[in-house]
């Protein structure tokens, strides 16, 4: 397969083997399955995880209560809401105190084991390891006695397996032993028979089965299954290792069991056994490829003949060719990752380390922490034009629904579904008592925004009907009987209400009100598509009387909370009232000026600290600012001080949403369309002034592509999925322009106001708005 000359920008590359996990390893993944290569020469280690086996939940060894209270709190609730009105702020802990529990069996996300090859003791030479996420391949190669030696490893999403290859440039090179560990907090029983190593057994924990099943394939030379469980591979031209794996998990409650792994891990490894490799690599590629080349970026970056960690090392965010090169690079890698931990398919969708772990108590259990970070691991995938990997995370909030109800009913007495501050695989949806980071209710409202976010992109009727609309309604439901009103102003807020790990219990925090209010203007836009006019109306009465949570206090900044007492020397890594400017599509420059000014100012108070999600975040909120400049500016501030060697972004540890978080704010860079226009070039910065950028999405169903020179648009091509009337906004056009349709030629009428144009598309049509 004959690689395009911009995929030699698209490899990070070592000279040295990596001896870290966490910042220097290599990801491949296919959704499921996850591993991490580290390119070893005498001993290498490929540690590996499929993404259902979890610790906790139903059969743990400390009980499981999904987070409900486990005896009833009549009037805790109410209690709590009169403090407030009362006193105003109460302490995080007090709250904590009347509403919250200690966690039991939560669990945590489990590394599934390491295949280990013992390969002969060798000096290096030449030594290169490298991943080319444009093909998602995991190269090692290096030269000892002559002999140059070649690993690639891939995960392959079409076989559903781990693959591993090894071969030599001389015949009978290849000599290893194959074997596999599995950490000690299980039951398992290994074998090897036939070529084909087999563990399988039981977590400790909770009881989950699990089995792993490993080929090793070889041409020429001998293959001696161990009674060990390993095998010895002698005198090969090459070997070619192929490892499926499963557990018993489902997604469903109560019990979140299904059927014993090991049919599904047979035929997968069964069928993947069959394929020769060369047709497995070619699969792989080709399968990845439909979604990686999608869009494609070019900033007028310019690849140095150097490592990665040493362009890392270097970067200095001053729009060199080789500071952009590491920035378009860091852009498409995070499209590499959300590709390789989330597919269609998956039971689960990308977790707090995406598919990764090699840990028995990951950090922050790697779960889902509804408060920002699942929702930004698919940030990207709309705008990103990667779409089909929504299909776990729209699985997942669906299965939240039955608990997410329980909850709703057993704590609050209300209809709907609801979850909290964070969730794991298997329906957590209730309280733990970590004080500043237990209650968010309005997780759910926050979870159903990405589903009709999914609809705006696609246009997909049937889904907004069938999957979107019920969570969205249902959690509307939830929120039309949980808000009160406040007895300052006769408003509707949320209370208690809290702004993510930071200050004191309130009523009406800024935060909760503008998820509410972004729910609520959801479920009014598909009520009225749908046809449901009753609950739509319902929806609208409610929202006409809601607190909206856009306030300006007494320095000129967007306040946190309804009271104004921001303190402008806090710099909290959270920036939570900025909801509504994103991912919220309430406030912009264009139609709401004077609160998009006081974000800025919050914004500015905030600095341009915090850890690496928090500066991803912030490269949206000045991008939704048209503030290119200070975008890249946080780009460069997360590049320099928050990426690991690997490019894997760290709080720190290592926590997977600031790539997405980096990947969205990129495309808000280049493209806009969270309101009425499609926003060409709105925040481009100074030291992108020339470049071109395919592929994108824009909500409508568009998908855009752009050239631009000396800062200025030189030409937009647009084709719309369904048809329709079209508008879009640039303020950096050139000249005098025309439209016309690419394949006819023919001109295209449109209608001029400023710097938009409206036109009407038809389906599938490419338009080309290019110098009159």
């Amino acid at each position: 397969m004959q690689r395009p000359d911009d995929e030699d920008e698209l490899i990070l590359w070592y000279d040295t083997p990596a001896t870290d996990w966490e910042s220097q390893a290599l990801p491949i993944g296919n959704g499921d399955l996850g591993a991490m290569v580290f390119g070893r020469v005498d001993g290498e280690t490929i540690q590996f995880n499929e993404k259902t086996l979890w610790t906790g939940g139903p059969g743990s060894a400390d009980g499981y209560d999904s987070g409900n209270w486990r005896e009833p709190r009549a009037g805790a609730i109410a209690g709590v809401q009169r403090q407030i009105d009362e006193r105003v702020r109460v302490a995080p802990e007090e709250v904590a105190a009347a509403l919250g529990q200690p966690k039991i069996g939560y669990g945590s996300y489990q590394s599934f084991g390491e295949l280990t090859l013992t390969l002969p003791p060798a000096t290096a030479e030449d030594y290169r390891r490298s991943l080319d996420i444009a093909n998602a391949i995991a190269t090692v190669e290096y030269t000892t006695l002559g002999v140059r030696h070649r690993r690639e490893h891939f995960v392959s999403h079409p076989h559903r397996a781990i693959v591993v290859h090894l071969s030599a440039d001389h015949p009978g090179q290849v000599n290893v032993v194959v074997a596999v560990a599995l950490p000690a907090n299980r039951t398992s029983e290994q074998t090897a028979v036939d070529g084909r190593i087999t563990a399988k057994g039981a977590l400790t924990d909770n009881g989950l089965r699990f089995e792993a099943q490993i080929q090793v394939g070889i041409e020429g030379g001998t293959r001696t299954d161990n009674a060990d469980g390993s095998i010895t591979v002698a005198g090969a031209d090459s070997a070619t290792i192929r490892i499926t794996a499963g557990t018993d998990y489902a997604g469903r409650d109560p019990d979140y069991r299904g059927a014993d792994p090991h049919e599904k891990v047979t035929a997968n490894l069964d069928r993947a056994a069959k394929t020769p490799y060369a047709e497995l690599r070619e699969t792989h590629q080709r399968d990845h490829r439909a979604l990686m080349h999608r869009v494609r970026l070019d900033i007028g970056q310019k690849m140095p003949p150097q490592p990665t960690d040493q362009l890392l090392a270097a970067y200095q965010g001053a729009g060199t060719p080789a500071d952009k090169a590491l920035e378009a690079l860091f852009f498409q890698y995070g499209r590499y990752l959300l590709i390789a931990s989330s597919r269609a398919g998956d039971l689960l969708p990308a977790n707090l380390q995406g598919v990764w772990n090699k840990d028995a108590w990951a950090p922050w259990s790697a779960d889902y922490h509804t408060n920002i970070n699942i929702q930004m691991n698919y940030w990207p995938a709309g705008p990103a034009n990667l779409s089909d990997t929504t299909a776990p995370l729209v699985a997942f909030v669906e299965a939240l629904r039955p608990p997410g109800a329980k909850t709703a009913a057993e704590m609050f007495g209300n209809p709907g579904w609801v979850v909290h501050n964070e969730t794991n695989p298997f329906g957590f949806t209730g309280v733990h008592d970590w004080a500043t980071a237990f209650w968010f209710p309005e997780a759910a409202a926050w979870l159903a925004h990405h589903l009709y976010d999914h609809y705006r992109f696609t246009l997909d009727e049937a889904f907004l009907r069938v999957r979107a609309y019920p969570v969205m309604r249902d959690a509307a439901r939830f929120w039309l009987a949980e808000l009160v009103t406040d007895p300052r102003d006769g408003t509707l807020v949320v209370s208690p209400s809290y702004s993510p790990e930071h200050g004191d219990f309130t009523a009406g925090a800024s935060m909760s009100q503008q998820i509410v209010w972004d729910l609520f203007t959801g479920v009014i836009e598909a009520a009225a598509i749908l046809g449901d006019t009753e609950f739509g109306a319902e929806v609208e009465a409610a929202r006409q009387r809601l607190d909206q949570g856009t306030r300006i206090g007494s320095w000129g900044q967007l306040q946190e909370w309804k009271g104004d007492w921001d303190d402008p020397t806090d710099e909290h890594r959270h920036a939570s009232h900025l909801f509504a400017l994103h991912p919220g599509r309430q406030i912009s420059p264009a139609t709401t000026p004077a609160y998009a000014n006081a974000a800025k100012v919050s914004l500015r108070a905030r600095g341009d600290g915090g850890t690496g999600w928090s500066k991803a975040w912030k490269v949206n909120f000045w991008a939704r600012l048209l503030d290119g400049d200070h975008a890249h500016l946080m780009l460069s501030e997360q590049l320099k001080a928050s990426t690991l060697a690997n490019l894997w972004d760290t709080h720190p540890p290592f926590q997977i949403d600031g790539n997405f978080g980096a990947t969205a704010g990129i495309v808000e860079m280049l493209l806009q369309s969270h309101g009425d226009e499609v926003h060409i070039l709105p925040a481009l910065p100074a030291a992108w002034p020339d470049g071109r950028v395919s592929g994108l999405r824009a909500r409508g169903d568009l998908t855009v592509d752009i050239a631009w020179s000396a800062g200025t648009a030189r030409e937009i091509t647009v084709t719309a999925g369904k048809g329709g009337d079209i508008t879009l906004r640039c303020e950096r056009w050139a000249s005098d322009f025309r439209l016309t349709e690419e394949l006819s030629g023919r001109t295209a009428q449109v209608v001029r106001k400023g710097e938009s144009v409206t036109f009407s598309a038809s389906p599938s049509v490419r338009y080309r708005l290019s110098p009159a």
